[in-house]
């Protein structure tokens, strides 16, 4: 009897500037999907309490840093060569000459309900990589913000998890505090 072993071909990522390319020539629009390290990920459907909580996260945040900033929510980040996620809430400074998308953000927020372990995981490692200094992840079901500071290569070398009680201060938008109480968890 003969037996076939299949063996997968090699395959072939893309990089940020080829997906880019893509993008502006009107291809893959409308389709929900965020490069990730090199790979073409679907983005999953938002429930209620995930976009009120982007809402509200991203009003928050616009109404305490003013001018000179910019909370991009589900937009763009050309976080590496390889990987260009669209993070729930990046901030940045805000750069009227921007030609492209930001490639550094002060703070980057994902809102996790099913996409926890792959925001704790892959997504993690990608800001870290790109030198984002504080990622925060909301974890719907705990009702809890994890805040992760001091990237490095392998990932962030801090993290805390804050609960009821606590406030969230980021470490470079000085003046900000968002108790995670006062976050609209559907309760």
């Amino acid at each position: 009897m003969l037996q076939f072993m299949f063996v997968p071909s090699p395959t072939r990522g893309i990089s940020r500037l080829e997906y880019d390319r893509l993008v502006e020539r009107g291809h893959l629009v409308g389709e929900p999907i965020e490069l990730l390290r090199g790979r073409l990920v679907t983005v999953m459907p938002q429930g209620t309490l995930h976009g009120n909580l982007v809402a509200w996260l991203g009003r928050e945040l616009t109404l305490a840093l003013g001018r000179g900033y910019m909370v991009r929510q589900q937009l763009p980040f050309a976080a590496t060569d390889d990987s260009e996620p669209e993070p729930d809430i990046a901030v940045t400074r805000d750069d009227p000459d921007r030609r492209s998308h930001p490639s550094t953000a002060l703070l980057v927020i994902e809102v996790a309900d099913s996409s926890l372990d792959h925001d704790r995981e892959e997504k993690s490692s990608i800001y870290a990589q790109a030198n984002v200094p504080e990622y925060w992840i909301v974890d719907v079901k705990a009702r809890a913000v994890d805040v992760l500071t001091h990237p490095a290569p392998d990932g962030y070398l801090r993290a805390a998890r804050l609960g009821r009680g606590d406030v969230l201060r980021p470490t470079l938008l000085t003046g900000i505090e968002l108790a995670v109480a006062d976050l609209p968890w559907g309760e």
